[in-house]
């Protein structure tokens, strides 16, 4: 039987969690009888957390988790897929722009040959600025992932929950869900869904922080920087010796003194580049000892809610007898 966990960040959706929690709901039940829906409360401020802690002492299919404080949707999607107990984890935003109606799609797109499956929007539901930065960051992601996947990435995804015991032991305070899917998988896919506008609140992410997203995914999870570093050290060494070889060239075959400022130039561009070269070289093997010595926790929990393990029963069982019998 299909077994599903919803797993989805919250940051000051006060306005947009009642709604989503109806329309997931109902959307869910379709699908299939066994699911819950992991709320992750991202320490927005708003009166989010409330809503949470009602809905999961009233529906024992919500659970609710609160950070100790913001942490970031990336790492909130870390503690929500840790805690989920299906085989099967949904990842989707709080704002109401992933339609409910899409679920069954990419459920039924997770087959066999398949381990991850991306919502990929039609087209960008933000202004030009969003989805340039939009685009930087998933060409960031493509090198961080070595997946060329990575270009039809979203926060709606779905994916095998067994994927997790590849980085369940990842502490460190940088998370990037798809580049850490990455490491275990290479079976992805992506299939085209509809992203509603957003109708209430304002996004979070601005074309500033998605740009801090992919520096953050080039330096964090790629050596990408530090190539670029030795390459350009290398062609700076190209350079300084070719106008050195041109200056001995002009001083041997016309004669005359070698032009110090040419000279001095060339030699400045050969050491300079060197430099920067070597650099490049140990920032390679300085970047595998950073992989290795990450230990800082991504998140920290602050409050759990949900009903207890009998009321949970209780209710599962209530819920059972009530769809066996017909009753409305």
């Amino acid at each position: 039987m299909l077994a599903v966990s919803v797993v989805i960040p919250v940051y000051r959706a006060e306005q947009t969690l009642l709604d989503l929690y109806e329309q997931l709901s109902a959307a869910m039940s379709k699908v299939t009888s066994v699911f819950e829906i992991i709320f992750v409360e991202d320490g927005g401020g708003d009166g989010s957390w409330p809503i949470i802690a009602r809905l999961a002492r009233t529906d024992h299919r919500v659970r609710g988790i609160r950070m100790s404080r913001n942490y970031g949707q990336h790492n909130a999607l870390l503690c929500g897929i840790r805690a989920a107990k299906h085989g099967i984890i949904l990842t989707m935003d709080d704002d109401l722009q992933h339609p409910v109606s899409e679920i069954a799609p990419m459920l039924a797109a997770l087959k066999p040959e398949y381990d991850v499956v991306y919502g990929a929007p039609h087209e960008g539901q933000h202004g030009l600025l969003r989805n340039l930065a939009s685009r930087v960051t998933k060409m960031a992601l493509a090198g961080a992932m070595g997946a060329e996947t990575a270009r039809n990435v979203s926060a709606f995804r779905v994916f095998r929950t067994r994927l997790r015991e590849g980085f369940q032991e990842y502490r460190s305070p940088s998370v990037s869900i798809d580049v850490l899917l990455a490491w275990t998988t290479t079976r992805f896919t992506a299939i085209k869904v509809r992203h509603a506008p957003r109708t209430k609140g304002a996004s979070g992410y601005t074309p500033g922080k998605l740009v801090r997203h992919a520096f953050n995914l080039m330096t964090g999870f790629s050596t990408m920087p530090l190539q670029v570093a030795s390459v350009v050290g290398f062609v700076f060494v190209l350079f300084g010796l070719s106008v050195l070889a041109y200056v001995l060239a002009n001083f041997v075959i016309r004669g005359g003194s070698v032009p110090g400022f040419t000279f001095l130039a060339s030699v400045i561009a050969i050491f300079s580049g060197a430099q920067l070269f070597a650099l490049g070289v140990f920032g390679e093997y300085l970047a595998r000892m950073h992989f290795r010595s990450m230990d800082r926790p991504p998140y920290l929990i602050g409050e759990e809610a949900a009903l207890s393990e009998s009321d949970a029963m209780v209710a599962e069982s209530v819920s059972r007898s009530t769809q066996e019998n017909g009753i409305v």
